[in-house]
């Protein structure tokens, strides 16, 4: 008698949970079954990742705008960097990281995401006695930028269609 307790809770708690409309995260339900990437750059490390993030999510990447429902133009992507404060040397303490990437997609009638830019920065404090490790350091802010970028796109795209309707 315990054990279905502990079940129909179970039960109840997942039905709870996917009425809600959660996701795991990676896990989204797109609007369009097939897409067209526009982009002028097709092998930066972003667009791969944007791609595999699509693929996972099956929409199906098309190699012409007429066959797609919807097309994403990635008009640009900006990696930054700025000086933040320096000693009383003069030597540089802390550097700010920009990623910046402008966008829109649409289809043959309306806008489904208008032209917009997604900034993200990131701040992180250098010694240059440790070049090879805050140049590792850099790299690595760089490419979870690049993650929190496609994730922030992909769920700008599974809301789309409820913003151009």
């Amino acid at each position: 008698m315990h054990m279905t307790r502990k079940i129909f809770i179970l039960l109840i708690t997942a039905l709870v949970v996917s009425a809600c409309g959660f996701h795991l995260r990676g896990q989204m339900n797109m609007p369009f079954a097939t897409i067209y990437l526009k982009t002028a750059s097709p092998n930066t490390p972003f667009i791969r990742e944007l791609r595999r993030n699509l693929e996972s999510g099956h929409v199906k990447l098309v190699s012409a705008e007429e066959q797609a429902e919807l097309v994403l133009d990635i008009v640009s992507e900006i990696s930054e960097k700025q000086v933040l404060s320096l000693g009383g040397d003069g030597r540089v303490n802390e550097f700010r990281l920009f990623y910046r990437v402008s966008l829109r997609a649409y289809d043959r009638q309306k806008d489904w995401i208008p032209a917009e830019e997604i900034a993200l920065r990131s701040d992180y404090s250098y010694d240059d006695t440790k070049v090879l490790a805050k140049e590792a350091e850099e790299n690595l802010l760089y490419q979870s930028m690049r993650s929190d970028m496609v994730q922030q796109i992909m769920r700008r795209l599974s809301r789309a269609k409820l913003q151009a309707d």
